[in-house]
């Protein structure tokens, strides 16, 4: 299987944020993510265990920064050129203007987005 990133699926935007994704990868999804520097994901994950990501990512940083803080307080940077894995327990902050694809299975990442979705949708 072969697709161009543009002919991925868009399934979030805002100004400066685009978010492309595309399940059917065996039990995988690939997410490519476009998102400006201060971007928080801690806020969308209230509701999950931990009010946490329990979902695993493996990626790669095409450019820009970003940080993974695991549940147990320790820190990732990722920049770049990273290629990186995410383990389950975790949230996101980008320190400078992030573009980056990751591979996640599928079951987990669509658990995550829905409740992502539901607390986007609470705050109007």
């Amino acid at each position: 299987m072969k697709v161009k990133k543009e002919n991925i699926p868009v399934v979030m935007e805002a100004p400066g944020m685009i978010m492309r994704s595309l399940s059917g990868l065996g039990e995988m999804t690939v997410v490519f993510h476009e998102l400006p520097k201060g971007t928080d994901f801690t806020p969308l994950l209230v509701g999950l265990n931990n009010d946490s990501c329990h979902c695993p990512h493996w990626g790669y940083i095409f450019e820009g920064t970003f940080r993974f803080i695991y549940d147990d307080g320790k820190e990732e940077t990722f920049t770049e050129g990273d290629v990186f894995y995410a383990h389950p327990g975790h949230t996101a902050i980008v320190d400078e203007d992030l573009k980056f694809i990751d591979f996640s299975p599928s079951k987990e990442l669509a658990e995550v987005m829905e409740n992502v979705g539901k607390v986007m949708a609470s705050m109007g």
